[in-house]
């Protein structure tokens, strides 16, 4: 299983390797004000790729630090309720 995962790996690197080498046109993302940044079409997807992902993590920090927070008062209760005891199994049976 570690060797496929390390061929899928070569795959998807050589995959975006040959996407990046194809596409070396330059492009301009013109702002507003008549800004203008002209770069490779490979390094202005990079970009905007990692933008939405940085994005996407600051949009679930909050529910994360919700969680966590929610975690920390039930273990609090379990505690104060004598929670040494393994919870019971309810997946067993009837």
């Amino acid at each position: 299983m570690r060797y496929f995962l390390w061929i899928l790996k070569f795959a998807l690197f050589v995959v975006v390797l040959s996407f990046a080498v194809k596409n070396t046109d330059t492009v301009a993302v013109r702002y507003y004000l008549g800004l203008e940044w002209q770069a490779p079409l490979v390094l202005v997807l990079l970009t905007f790729f990692c933008l939405g992902v940085v994005v996407g993590i600051v949009a679930s920090l909050g529910h994360v630090f919700r969680q966590r927070r929610q975690i920390s008062a039930l273990k609090g209760e379990l505690r104060a309720q004598g929670g040494s005891r393994p919870p019971a199994d309810t997946a067993s049976g009837a």
